[in-house]
């Protein structure tokens, strides 16, 4: 099957169907390259999509991508990201593995098909050049005849008529001969041409053309193998990818089934937890007695002075337990009917406050956030308090590893001079120390703040309890600098600042009714899992195997109150012990 053979005479068609083949795989680059294109254009959709869910840095909305749920979305969003990277990796493969090779192939392509058909061109001049020679000389041979036999005959003629001389005979005769001797020279020179022509034919035709539709029918074979192996790549380049595609799917699916519903329950929990004790059952008020109504000038300072276990001393640390004791929970407390408490609510500063509590609230909503956070619950303003001390350690950190570095280029610079002046770093060392010690005041005004939170909360954590009682041991705090202790559950202020000289006078007194109170009754036992070194304030040592009574349960923030006896009380972490308690003592 050859073209030079089974199509010699189709030189214009073979010349039109290879024209399309080029066509056709020009079509091919333009498809490869819109599907490029479109790639391009999803992967940047993508990207722009994932780059649009991304939490905001510094914003609100960054501190809720804290739950699960929420880091999952992120991981979604970045496993989309690097999948429309891969989208990107199959644009740039098929340009340059497609596109680039077959745009430099239909160059190649269309100079061979050029030369070929250059060739063949030519070959067809030159047989139709020599096809007008042989006709030329055909002409020519007829010509001759003919002209030789119209001279033979005017010559046969002039001999036969009596009346023309010799002379005109002879004439005749000889221009005969001469016609004769032209038509044989044609006849020569026609066989001559005729022969070569038939040979060039012969050339044309089982050699010239044949060699030349053979190079083209190589050439389109060429041509269509190409388009195949584009095929192939344009199809492997997609397959490449798949294994790296489907890591970005195991990804997102891994992301989703790391979402932990009771983690983020708890996170809620952390994130919205005020830190006050529910309030107590309101008490049965027996109308049958006469109704204690006083209202006067003195009814504020003397409810002031009957209501003294209802105040706070965060502030307030004599190494004991009474600020873990609930409120209700005290013996000697004085249980007033519900019309007094009401009397007392109804005459006592807070009442008088509501204007002041408008007014910080209303600067609240302003904007005007305090420093020490005291706007806040006490749990989350022991949160924000730590979350600062952190970065202001942080801040400190760099500050010295700064330090040290200006410190080392200095011992540098004297020991070779030629490097620097080693005064000319004296006043950013001296700047950079001012800064530490700015920010080591700092840190310790806000760890002020956060052990006088601490000391106010139930235990939360071990490290918490270390740096509350070392911080104790090294600054202790008074009341009159704590502005936590004039603040209510809302975070308005409830006493006026001149108070504060008589919560002081109070304190020891409020001391001592917890130092006299009666022991809290056993709730049930405990026994000791591991070994535990109480050594912070409120805690208390266990052995492991050792058993002992069980006096407040976990209250969610993982210690446990128990006893050992009389005189030995404190908490333990939760986890270090396995409780039972009684069920008699839980129901009541």
């Amino acid at each position: 099957m050859s073209w030079g053979t089974e199509l010699w005479d189709q030189f214009d068609n073979l010349e039109k169907h290879t024209q399309w083949g080029i066509d056709t795989l020009e079509k091919c680059i333009k498809f490869v390259k819109e599907r490029t294109e479109i790639e391009l254009s999803y992967a940047k959709q993508l990207r722009n999509l994932s780059k649009k869910y991304q939490p905001k840095k510094n914003s609100k909305e960054e501190e809720e991508y804290k739950y699960t749920s929420c880091k999952a979305f992120i991981s979604t969003l970045n496993e989309m990201n690097d999948y429309a990277g891969q989208h990107e990796v199959i644009s740039e493969n098929m340009a340059s593995q497609i596109i680039v090779d077959l745009a430099r192939y239909v160059q190649e392509l269309k100079q061979e098909r050029k030369s070929n058909f250059h060739d063949g061109r030519k070959a067809q001049q030159h047989i139709e050049t020599c096809w007008k020679q042989l006709e030329s000389s055909k002409r020519r041979f007829e010509r001759d005849c003919k002209e030789a036999d119209r001279a033979q005959q005017y010559f046969e003629k002039m001999d036969a008529d009596i009346n023309v001389t010799k002379a005109d005979v002879e004439k005749a005769r000889q221009q005969a001969q001469i016609r004769h001797q032209m038509a044989e020279d044609s006849k020569a020179d026609y066989s001559s041409i005729l022969q070569k022509f038939n040979h060039e034919q012969h050339e044309y035709y089982h050699t010239h053309i044949p060699n030349i539709f053979q190079k083209i029918q190589e050439m389109e074979e060429r041509r269509i193998v190409r388009i195949g192996e584009s095929m192939k790549t344009y199809a492997e380049v997609d397959r490449q990818v798949i294994p790296i595609i489907g890591k970005c799917l195991d990804g997102i699916v891994k992301a989703a089934e790391s979402i932990d519903q009771k983690n983020d329950s708890q996170l809620v929990i952390e994130a919205y937890k005020s830190g006050f004790e529910p309030p107590g059952d309101i008490e049965f008020e027996d109308y049958t007695q006469p109704m204690k109504r006083t209202v006067s000038d003195n009814s504020l300072s003397n409810s002031r002075g009957e209501g003294k276990p209802d105040l706070k001393f965060g502030g307030k640390s004599k190494g004991k337990l009474w600020p873990f004791i609930k409120k209700n929970k005290s013996p000697k407390q004085q249980k007033e009917p519900l019309s007094h408490r009401f009397n007392e609510f109804m005459t006592s500063k807070p009442k008088i406050h509501c204007f002041r509590s408008l007014k910080r609230g209303l600067s609240l909503k302003l904007g005007a956030t305090p420093e020490d956070f005291s706007n806040l619950p006490p749990e989350q303003r022991r949160k924000k308090l730590q979350q600062k001390v952190d970065e202001l350690s942080k801040e400190i950190q760099k500050e010295m590893d700064q330090r040290d570095a200006i410190t080392k280029m200095k011992d540098v610079y004297l020991k070779n001079p030629q490097m620097g002046d080693p005064a000319s770093l004296d006043h950013k060392l001296a700047e950079v120390s001012q800064n530490i010690e700015k920010l080591r005041l700092e840190t310790q005004k806000f760890e002020a703040w956060l052990a006088e939170v601490e000391g106010r909360l139930p235990a939360r954590s071990e490290q918490a309890r270390r740096q509350s009682g070392l911080y104790d041991s090294q600054n202790p705090p008074t009341v009159n600098n704590c502005a936590q202790d004039r603040e209510s559950p809302d975070g308005s202020y409830t006493e006026e600042q001149s108070q504060e000289s008589e919560v002081k006078v109070l304190a020891t007194d409020f001391d001592d009714e917890f130092d006299d109170e009666e022991p809290l009754p056993a709730i049930g036992t405990c026994k000791a899992l591991y070994t535990f070194e109480g050594q912070n304030e409120g805690t208390i040592s266990v052995v492991e195997g050792e058993t002992l009574y069980v006096i407040e349960e976990d209250k969610g923030d993982g210690w446990t109150r128990i006893r050992r006896n009389e005189d030995e009380e404190g908490y333990v972490p939760t986890s270090y012990v396995e409780v039972c308690l009684d069920k008699n003592a839980k129901d009541s």
